[in-house]
């Protein structure tokens, strides 16, 4: 089989849809999304000029500032691809007319980045599985059937016979991700905007290593086997089996179903609590049965199965977890909320290292920010939609001096965790799921299982939580319902 290869250096274009790496090419590329902005900012003032509504303007701009940011970061894959699916919960932070642009753009970056061109895939299929590569397979369809920030997939027959998903790496992934890290690390220093006190370059390194865990084939394809043998035959979930992994390709069990993007935007809102309650499952359940963190539990994972099942896929950011300090930090921290106080909320960040005992800490301020997270343990029932994770986004992000969250310094060890808890809310979010959340948090955590326990044994009957959450409303609770 011959494969006609593009007269293009290798990383100067996206000629066959792989990410250009060359550091300059990315840097100029991300540059034009301000410089893009300016100029409509400028255009903007002679439309005003002219008689156009403002507002209407300022929509226009920032729709069009929007689509242009999901088509570079598209573009670019990588880092840049994973940055936009984080800022896809981070625009919660914004008012509602100010995200929606953004929200739908980016979007966009879970099934939209432009398609590696045939010649491309053929050329990564023969150098993972040999020139012969088309033997392994009856049927192989050259267009893409799904995308990922590193690479795409492709429906094919296998040789005997059965439905697989072929997950090819971007010619260039690595150098672009080692591009992006660099760029990156050279950010650490704005750490300090939001958390004066944590460790930038720590964190960055850790996050770091996420991302490049998802370079690494060979270590998904084992995270995989271990996931589907500790799911094998559940109710609930399926982890497709994989077939053959060789070298940036991984072949594993085709699973048809509904992707979560489309349940999110048209879905019945009885299977959206139904979804969002078996995610929430899946990623506490993780630990527990695989011994591994499922880091990565954004909507373009999972797939709803036509027998119900929650199909779940991309196993690269799964770490060994937990950390020999996380479980006693999980009952610490809960307990101090919800059976302690300030003082004793103080005591726990400065034993775990979220504080040092030298600065000072408003644990007064930080319990009333916490809270709301404690309403998922308290009630039966929860529910979680945007608007609460709004006003949780906001709590965080706010750069004010008098935010508690700045007094803080995060470990590093946290990342992995603090990264897939943010996807998860904001997959809930998204669904607008209401369920019995605390049932399936205690399930698999018994930490937090001690807690609640000697909560209910201190309380010695139940508490109306709901007239509690009514008081509370007008202090940021009043996105989160419970009954």
């Amino acid at each position: 089989m011959s494969v006609r290869r593009s007269g293009a250096r290798r990383g100067d274009a996206d000629v066959g849809g792989n990410p250009p790496t060359r550091k300059a090419i990315r840097t100029a590329k991300l540059a034009t999304v301000p410089l893009a902005f300016a100029g409509r900012q400028a255009a903007g003032a002679g439309k005003r000029a002219l008689g156009r509504p403002a507002g209407e303007i300022d929509r226009e701009i920032q729709l069009r500032t929007a689509e242009h940011m999901a088509e570079v970061l598209g573009e670019l894959k990588g880092c840049a691809a994973k940055l936009g699916q984080v800022l896809g919960i981070y625009e919660l932070a914004l008012p509602p007319e100010l995200a929606e642009p953004y929200r739908i753009a980016l979007a966009r970056l879970q099934d939209a980045a432009p398609p590696m061109l045939p010649r491309t895939v053929h050329t990564v299929l023969a150098e993972s599985f040999g020139p012969d590569w088309r033997e392994n397979f009856r049927e192989f369809d050259d267009r893409r059937a799904a995308s990922a920030t590193i690479g795409q997939v492709h429906r094919a027959i296998w040789h005997d016979g059965r439905a697989v998903a072929v997950k090819v790496m971007y010619p260039g992934a690595r150098a672009a991700v080692d591009s992006d890290l660099q760029r990156l690390r050279g950010l650490a220093w704005l750490t300090p905007v939001f958390a004066p006190h944590t460790d930038g370059r720590a964190v960055v390194d850790e996050l770091a290593e996420c991302l490049r865990m998802e370079l690494d084939f060979t270590a998904e394809a084992q995270n995989q086997r271990r996931f589907a043998e500790a799911y094998a035959g559940d109710p609930d979930f399926r982890v497709p089996r994989v077939v053959a992994q060789r070298g940036d390709v991984i072949v594993s069990e085709w699973l048809d179903g509904i992707p979560l993007s489309h349940l999110i935007t048209a879905g019945a809102q009885a299977e959206r609590d139904r979804v969002g309650i078996l995610a929430v499952r899946f990623f506490w359940s993780s630990a527990p049965r695989a011994g591994l963190l499922y880091g990565d539990p954004h909507p373009g994972n999972f797939r709803v199965l036509p027998d119900g099942r929650l199909g779940v896929v991309d196993f690269g950011a799964c770490p060994v977890w937990p950390p020999a300090q996380f479980p006693a930090l999980v009952h610490d921290l809960a307990d101090a909320l919800i059976n302690g106080g300030p003082a004793e909320l103080e005591v726990v960040t400065r034993r775990h290292g979220f504080t040092d005992g030298q600065r000072g800490l408003d644990s007064a301020g930080l319990a009333e920010k916490l809270l709301p997270f404690t309403e998922l343990l308290r009630h039966e029932v929860s529910r979680v939609d945007t608007e609460w994770l709004r006003g949780r986004t906001r709590d965080t992000m706010s750069p004010k001096l008098s935010n508690a969250y700045r007094q803080l310094g995060i470990p590093a060890y946290l990342t992995p965790f603090q990264r897939g808890l943010v996807t998860l809310l904001g997959l809930v979010a998204q669904l607008g799921t209401t369920g019995p959340m605390r049932a399936e948090i205690l399930r698999w955590s018994p930490e937090l299982s001690a807690v609640m326990e000697r909560h209910r044994a201190h309380a010695g009957q139940p508490v109306d939580f709901e007239a509690a959450r009514l008081r509370r409303a007008g202090a940021g609770a009043a996105g989160f319902a419970a009954g």
